[in-house]
């Protein structure tokens, strides 16, 4: 009965952070970059010169161009892994038709229809990956694409897709100065995403202990699905002695409903420690800087010189 309220409680908060986000997206879509001639990549771009040449629904477009992509997904992936992203997909284009029957069109200057409509549709986006899903498009494609070609990052490929469909606004709209604000409206999305999910510190993330009899299950989920790295640390009970292994793994905020769901639906009874790491570098998160680099060098000084003084003595 637990589990159930428990899944019930999730499920909620996943609908209302979809829908919160799809409205907000829709207001930026149907207010500021569609009515300026503005394409700012993704399918929902595709839909938005489509609207401007055939006058097609651009939330109808997004989700029937979405269909093959999620056909393609539940092949690749399995359909457990994309359900999220199905029902998210499903209210965020009736969100954008529907808004568009009520909502006026901002008609004024491009430049700050690109800037408000980049930093409404972040904070939609955002929303939305909190809870682990995506709204379809270019970032499902990126991460599809990214199994087959490992040397490539799932930054470079949406960039590449969207790239495209930045040109190919230009040719639609006969202007290159279309483009231009798409570009803005990308760059301003991607950082406010960065911001919702990250914080202002892009470092900073969440930090998880786990002990379980289904450790191997749990590191196999958590590389597959999230595909973050996991540390198998060797553990021993204090009361009963034995022998056991502690999982140590890493992640950003929003990857924190994901990693619950893996933990709580493979077993209920996994011990867990959360806590905050108020710094994180290394791939997958932020590089290294410079003077983390001269304390490992000064580190590694005083250890020499340490291990010199004793072979003296």
């Amino acid at each position: 009965m637990t589990n159930l309220k428990g899944k019930a409680k999730t499920m909620s908060m996943d609908l209302l952070f979809f829908l919160l986000g799809s409205l907000i997206d829709a207001v930026a879509i149907n207010m500021f970059t569609a009515p300026n001639q503005i394409a700012p990549g993704g399918i929902t771009g595709i839909g938005t010169m489509l609207n401007y040449l055939f006058v097609t629904p651009i939330g109808m477009v997004n989700m029937l161009i979405n269909i093959p992509i999620i056909i393609w997904a539940v092949l690749e992936i399995g359909y457990k892994l994309v359900a999220k992203s199905i029902a998210a997909i499903i209210i965020f284009s009736v969100a954008i038709d529907t808004m568009g029957l009520i909502l006026p069109a901002y008609d004024g200057n491009p430049l700050l229809a690109a800037i408000f409509g980049g930093v409404l549709e972040g904070i939609g986006l955002g929303l939305v990956f909190m809870r682990g899903s995506t709204t379809g498009g270019t970032d499902m494609i990126a991460r599809l694409l990214g199994r087959h070609f490992r040397h490539l990052s799932m930054g470079k490929l949406m960039l590449a897709v969207d790239m495209v469909i930045i040109a190919a606004s230009a040719l639609v709209y006969q202007q290159l100065e279309s483009a231009l604000y798409a570009t803005i409206a990308i760059f301003v999305s991607t950082r406010v995403i960065d911001t919702v999910l990250y914080g202002t510190d892009a470092g900073t993330g969440k930090m998880y202990f786990i002990i379980s009899k289904k450790n191997e299950e749990i590191k196999q989920k958590i590389l597959e699905q999230i595909d973050r790295g996991v540390t198998v640390i060797p553990a021993q009970g204090g009361y009963s002695g034995e022998e056991s292994e502690m999982l140590l793994c890493a992640v950003r905020r929003y990857e924190v409903a994901k990693i619950n769901d893996i933990i709580h639906n493979t077993d209920r009874d996994a011990f867990v420690i959360v806590g905050e790491a108020g710094e994180i570098t290394g791939e997958g998160f932020r590089p290294a800087r410079s003077d983390d680099k001269t304390l490992k060098e000064i580190i590694r000084a005083v250890k020499s010189r340490s291990a010199s003084h004793e072979k003296k003595g």
